[in-house]
């Protein structure tokens, strides 16, 4: 999130930035000249980071948290729809799609004034739904409408508003799967989102993907089998 303003550094808040893609982009923001904030959870304890800590899954903390600042965090609870916990559904709802809606509600007026914009993590699982994925796939699709709908509404405020729609990524301290993004190649195309767009322009969705694929198990025609 860019809060720019002509008299001072260009300042960002970053969600779940305490490790994996969030602290990378919080990284590559710091690196580019950003006075980066973070909602945490549990503190990383970074000099450069002004950590807030913040539990997503409680809606009043949001609030006590962005007062006091004035998304990237995610949950991913998988499993069929027969077994899945319902806390494990309301936790997913309430950090992959409330807090953003409730952080956008508190940050707009500081974005509009600065003529700002969102940078939303999203996720292929919002339109490639797989069995087990029922709660993580029905909030990133929902995001996906709320994005979109916040650029339709905000674009005459000079707000912009995009979406990441993002492939695997080698979130996990010792993840070296060649088929995976790694955090920061995902932080610097973020990075680059926030600074480097014209200001005549809005990127309303992005898609990202691992440049190397291993072999299918199912190729050609036979894919249509399997959808």
């Amino acid at each position: 999130m860019d809060f720019r303003d002509p008299d001072t550094t260009p300042g960002a808040l970053v969600t779940g930035a305490n490790r994996g893609t969030g602290l990378a982009i919080a990284r590559e923001l710091h690196r580019r000249g950003y006075r980066v904030a973070a909602l945490n959870r549990t503190p990383l304890g970074a000099d450069w980071l002004h950590e807030i800590r913040c539990d997503l899954t409680v809606p009043g903390s949001v609030d006590t948290a962005v007062d006091a600042c004035v998304a990237s965090a995610v949950v991913r609870r998988l499993g069929p729809v027969t077994a899945l916990d319902p806390h494990a559904w309301d936790e997913s709802v309430a950090v992959n799609l409330t807090s953003v809606f409730r952080l956008v509600r508190a940050t707009l007026p500081a974005i509009r004034a600065s003529a700002g914009s969102y940078v939303v993590m999203g996720s292929h699982a919002g339109t490639r739904f797989f069995e087990g994925g029922a709660a993580y796939s029905a909030t990133k699709a929902a995001l996906k409408a709320l994005v979109e709908t916040l650029l339709l509404e905000e674009r005459a405020h000079g707000v912009r508003a995009t979406l990441v729609n993002a492939g695997a990524i080698a979130n996990r301290h010792g993840d070296d799967v060649p088929y995976k993004m790694a955090t920061a190649s995902v932080a610097h195309w973020v990075g680059a989102l926030v600074q480097d767009q014209p200001r005549d322009l809005a990127v309303g969705e992005v898609e990202i993907r691992p440049a190397r694929l291993p072999a299918p198990q199912v190729a050609g025609l036979a894919r249509l089998q399997h959808v």
